[in-house]
């Protein structure tokens, strides 16, 4: 009876939702970074290399932060690191508005993916405790579909506001505020004004906000150096690790480049068809999120993962060597394919372990850096041979997934209607 009110009183609709929002918030801040780098690139004077430096400033901190921030939330809880990654993302972009140079941008984007880092650690247990155990599979997909949604809102807002800023007569008071104080010819900068207001929102709702008593399962916490050591040097590890880093080096591959490759080589607009197209690139990855739930009831999952890889090759051949119009729709089919190999290469590489759950799943989580890698590589060969043949790297991380639909072996396979039936 007492646990039973211990549990109850953890229960909190109010934080679900938080966690929510927060999940919003971390999605709008992370994928605004690919429509703004053709605008970067020009108003900045960047070379492609410097462009793709910027996604590598900001996802290299998963690398840095991913697993510190585990011990920082064991240490000072919950609120505290979300007050002080938020803090940290507010600081960082204020920066960036007040100065907007390369040199500024650079740090400021590594201390918010930072800021951010630190939010993936705290967010997922504290959804299993605010939302009860038996509610935590359906509220991760829920929190999926809102990150998704997030994914297509910022290109959507950043088109937007580029757009109204460039007009003569502003009179909406917002967009006038921003005309004000955004350098004229930057109208791009505003949307980092908008990401300060709102994690400085976020900091005063957190701390008015009463947090439950989160206690970590085992298989979520993060074990001292001895395992950590352990694991860094197991062959499953550090392959699910670069299935990760591959997965996540492809994602922001396509986010960050789609915008600039349909205007070098289609002529498209980057602050309106290149937005668009990335919103429905991130659009379409939602609603294929939607269809992998179900796929993944009725086939194993590495089945559905090697097929959406197969269809990912098709879709990125037509994106590359199509014609413009051909394009628009492969580079959005390509985000369509791609939703469920994320969870899949998790799920696998858990599967595929049998203890140590948590430090392993922080360390995948570290493999985020794949985000800073692989588009600065792209911008290194798209320099020196060209933005088409610089994107067909992507082929060689999709090669390398698929070398995970074929090789994985884990000891748990993924429970289906047809297995369950058997039983």
């Amino acid at each position: 009876m007492a646990q039973a009110k211990a549990k109850n009183a953890n229960r909190s609709l109010v934080m679900v939702w938080l966690v929510m929002f927060t999940f919003f918030v971390i999605s709008f801040l992370t994928n605004i970074i690919g429509p703004i780098l053709p605008d970067a690139e020009k108003e900045l004077g960047l070379t492609l290399t410097m462009a793709g430096i910027l996604p590598f400033a900001f996802f290299i901190a998963y690398g840095i932060m991913s697993i510190p921030a585990g011990y920082l939330v064991e240490k000072y809880r919950e609120k505290k690191v979300m007050i002080a990654a938020f803090v940290l993302a507010a600081i960082a972009n204020f920066l960036f508005v007040l100065f907007p140079t390369f040199y500024t941008f650079l740090p400021s984007l590594f201390l918010v993916g930072c800021g951010m880092a630190m939010l993936q650690v705290v967010i997922n247990p504290l959804l299993r405790t605010a939302g009860g155990e038996e509610h935590y599979s359906f509220n991760s997909v829920l929190a999926q579909l809102i990150f998704g949604l997030a994914s297509f809102v910022s290109p959507v807002a950043f088109s937007y506001l580029v757009v109204h800023l460039q007009k003569a007569d502003i009179s909406n008071p917002v967009l006038a505020f921003l005309n004000r104080v955004v350098p004229a010819g930057l109208p791009w900068v505003s949307i980092y004004w908008v990401s300060t207001l709102i994690s400085v929102l976020m900091v005063i709702a957190l701390c008015f906000l009463k947090f439950p008593v989160v206690k970590a399962k085992e298989d979520e916490k993060i074990e001292g150096k001895s395992v950590l050591l352990s694991l860094l040097s197991n062959k499953t590890v550090i392959f699910f690790f670069f299935g990760i880093f591959a997965y996540v080096g492809t994602e922001q591959g396509f986010s960050n480049w789609i915008s600039k490759f349909l205007e070098t080589y289609h002529g498209y607009d980057p602050d309106t068809v290149g937005a668009q197209t990335l919103s429905y690139f991130w659009l379409m990855m939602t609603v294929g999120g939607l269809l992998g739930l179900a796929l993944l009831k009725l086939f194993d999952v590495k089945k559905v993962f090697g097929g959406s890889l197969l269809l990912t090759f098709v879709a990125l051949s037509f994106a590359l060597f199509g014609s413009g119009k051909v394009a628009l729709i492969a580079f959005p089919a390509c985000g369509f394919m791609l939703s469920v190999m994320y969870p899949s290469i998790f799920s696998l590489g858990l599967n595929s372990l049998p203890s140590h759950h948590g430090t392993f799943a922080g360390i995948l989580c570290a493999a985020i850096m794949g985000g800073a890698v692989v588009p600065l590589i792209i911008g290194a060969l798209g320099d020196a041979l060209g933005l088409k043949t610089a994107m067909s790297v992507l082929y060689i991380t999709l090669l390398y997934m698929f070398s995970i639909a074929v090789f994985a072996k884990p000891l748990v396979q993924n429970e289906t209607i047809f297995s369950t039936a058997k039983e």
